[in-house]
């Protein structure tokens, strides 16, 4: 394992034969929970591609589509966001 992967969810996608694009999607999302908030998620996707990456697989289009369209979380909700009388 890698500091890039800390719990092995990446590295075990690639070992399931079969795997849907929709199942490598959940895993990257649980990935991605895991990483504490502060985190350069562009860097870790780099590095997983590196070391995992494999031309037709669905976690690596995920991985690149991760690396495209992840951006800090933005809140919603909450008392701010109701509208005002």
């Amino acid at each position: 394992m890698n500091d890039a992967d800390p719990k092995g969810l990446i590295r075990e996608a690639y070992r399931i034969e079969g795997i849907t694009i929709e199942e490598c999607r959940s895993i990257f999302f649980d990935w991605a929970l895991s990483l504490p908030v502060d985190t350069e998620t562009s860097t870790l996707i780099a590095a997983l591609l590196e070391e995992y990456g494999q031309e037709g697989h669905p976690m690596t289009e995920v991985l690149r589509e991760g690396q495209h369209g992840m951006a800090a979380p933005k809140r919603r909700g909450g008392w701010r966001s109701r509208p005002r009388n």
